[in-house]
């Protein structure tokens, strides 16, 4: 029974062939930061995120994630940022943060380069009292939840210029093991997996075209690799009017169709919405997956200035 409960336990936090281990994000076009802490000081002014996703909604114990990040530039070569999570999945969760310095160098008069590291930790809990069982007198289930806590680090780069970045980012660098289950548990199942909380390698990269002085339209690409799942491309386009309206689309090569809309109000205040919608088995038994985004900008009058004459 406990190496069942193992296999489940595995599962549930990504650590077996075909999962990614880290939270899916659709608006990554307007929270990048969260991708990538290389963005931080790419802009001159703060900006707060906070992403609510939930994910394949109408099956039990589906994936709900919650992201709180902030960052900006603390002068011409420095940006700062922050980040703070909970990833939940029936009863498994991860609660985490980190904190990230970014040191950005001109490689041209029209291009910069920056240069990222964020340090930080993660916790993941296995909560018994969320678990169906069939024998509950296995001493597996006897006791407290299990809770473990792990050290994190994330690498990023990126390259700049006025309306296009490109970058890379490597999160989990540490590849720590929490040690939540019996480690022969793999030997013994021949699961292609040691355990532990192995390296992610994100490319992220947009170009935003000014098609007139209010028609704006922006590619992106987002690339997701992990050795324990198929690589994953996300590929979408934003469409901005006067700055304000945004609307877009995208396609991710599970298989899933992207959604998105927002509304800038006053320069500062963003909200946004996407929705995804599932092609493949999956999409049989939810109905999509919806994701809300609340963004707040701290944009200096000189700053605001400089943007309305874009």
């Amino acid at each position: 029974m406990k190496k069942i409960v193992a296999l489940f336990f595995t599962i549930g936090f990504g650590t077996v062939v075909y999962a990614q281990q880290l939270p899916q994000l659709t608006q990554y076009m307007i929270n990048n930061y969260a991708i990538n802490p290389a963005i931080a000081g790419m802009h001159d002014y703060y900006q707060v995120n906070t992403t609510i996703r939930n994910q394949m909604v109408g099956i039990n114990d589906a994936p709900r994630t919650t992201i709180l990040s902030i960052y900006g530039k603390k002068n011409d070569h420095v940006g700062l940022g922050g980040v703070v999570y909970n990833d939940q999945a029936g009863p498994t969760s991860r609660l985490g943060g980190n904190m990230s310095y970014t040191y950005h160098l001109s490689l041209s008069s029209e291009v910069k380069a920056a240069f990222a590291l964020a340090a930080g930790f993660s916790q993941l809990k296995i909560s018994k009292n969320g678990l169906k069982v069939l024998d509950s007198a296995d001493p597996f289930f006897q006791g407290g939840d299990i809770v473990r806590a792990v050290p994190d680090a994330t690498f990023g780069f990126n390259t700049y210029g006025k309306n296009w970045y490109f970058g890379l980012s490597i999160p989990q660098l540490l590849s720590y093991s929490p040690d939540l289950i019996d480690r022969n548990f793999y030997d013994n199942f021949n699961v292609e997996s040691d355990g532990k909380l192995g390296r992610h390698y994100y490319v992220l990269g947009a170009y935003k075209h000014q098609i007139d002085p209010f028609w704006s339209i922006e590619p992106s690409l987002l690339l997701k690799s992990f050795k324990a799942a198929p690589t994953q491309f996300d590929i979408g386009v934003k469409t901005t009017y006067d700055d304000k309206l945004w609307f877009g689309g995208g396609y991710r090569t599970n298989g899933d169709i992207l959604c998105l809309l927002g509304y800038t109000i006053n320069e500062r205040y963003m909200l946004g919405y996407s929705y995804d919608i599932s092609t493949g088995e999956i999409g049989t038994a939810s109905n999509g997956s919806h994701e809300f985004m609340l963004g707040i900008k701290f944009i200096t009058n000189r700053e605001s200035d400089i943007m309305k004459m874009r």
